[in-house]
């Protein structure tokens, strides 16, 4: 290789050099957000061709690709642009500094204008360790079944947020929540008291019209809940990791029926199968989803289902934790 480099010409040199360059650039990666406010957030920066590109999770919605991703010097810019209603853009731009596996990032905002929105706010990230290969889920071996509902009432569980509207109850063995729509309500999601790492977890829900909810695996990673019957496949729909992972088929049961989910995470590889459906196959996964109680994936954390939006029915939650 390097005998040949000197029968390159100027520019072809240049450009190769680019692309080591980018191959050895610090930021390529996958990094875990403590966003400003102390949500969860993730961002990952790729090198293609010798051009860097990013997507973004910040605290709540899907992952996005972002506006532009680019080096200057030792620092990395990020810029994200959200449009309103209105459709006038605000513009975000986001610099990170690395130091070993830390980031030290930068946030500040402007408005259509082109005038400052806020303050500029301080934030850190923290590498992603790299995915282990996908376990061999026949080799793995799982502890006793524990019984997370007694279809009694709530034991086991509580509001994740202290304070908040409650719509959850157990009404003939089923776990149901009931929100409404009145102005200054604002309901809850529910958790488990308990925490767990890798197990399995078998449940029954029951969708109702336009049923919006999810199924936190370890706080971290939402399965989605949704109706979304005769739909298209999609990242939001049911059964989904959350705008990661898109089912490979459709499996969903009509509004109103009891649909099975079988959910196994193993070091951070996925396997969801609904209604008898594999349509997640030990797939890999790459960081937390929106609305994830902490963007670190390394240690336990709770079943929490989703109840601020619409909804929802589930019963015969069934959990078996891994052995280590």
């Amino acid at each position: 290789m390097f005998l040949s480099i000197r029968f390159l010409s100027a520019a072809a040199v240049l450009s190769l050099g680019a692309v080591l360059n980018a191959a050895d650039n610090p930021f390529v990666g996958r990094w875990a957000l403590t966003i400003p406010g102390g949500g969860a957030g993730w961002l990952g920066v790729e090198s293609k061709d010798g051009a860097l590109s990013s997507s973004v999770l910040w605290g709540g919605g899907s992952v996005v690709p972002t506006a532009a991703t680019k080096l200057d010097g030792d620092t990395l810019i990020v810029t994200r642009e959200q449009k309103n209603k209105e459709g006038k853009v605000t513009t975000e731009t986001i610099t990170a500094k690395i130091d070993g596996d830390v980031l030290k990032l930068t946030t500040s905002k402007k408005n259509a204008e082109g005038k400052a929105v806020g303050q500029p706010a301080e934030f850190t990230g923290k590498r992603i360790a790299d995915l282990p290969p996908a376990p061999d889920l026949s080799k793995v071996k799982f502890g006793a079944q524990i019984q997370l509902m007694n279809g009694k009432d709530l034991t086991g569980w509580r509001l994740l947020k202290e304070g908040a509207d409650n719509g959850w109850s157990v009404v003939d063995g089923v776990l149901q929540n009931r929100v409404t729509k009145e102005k200054g309500k604002h309901f809850g999601n529910l958790r488990t008291d308990a925490e767990f790492e890798d197990f399995n977890l078998k449940t029954e829900v029951r969708t109702q019209e336009g049923s919006n909810s999810g199924i936190y695996l370890r706080g971290i990673y939402e399965v989605q809940i949704m109706e979304s019957f005769g739909k298209p496949l999609d990242s939001h729909h049911m059964g989904a990791l959350y705008s990661r992972i898109t089912p490979s088929v459709n499996a969903e049961k009509p509004i109103g029926e009891w649909q099975t989910l079988d959910i196994t995470l193993v070091d951070r590889h996925l396997t969801v199968i609904l209604n008898g459906k594999t349509i997640i196959d030990n797939q890999p996964v790459l960081g937390c989803t929106g609305g994830a109680m902490t963007s670190d994936e390394f240690k336990p954390g709770p079943i929490y289902l989703q109840g601020d939006h619409t909804n929802v029915d589930y019963r015969n939650m069934l959990l078996r934790p891994v052995v280590k």
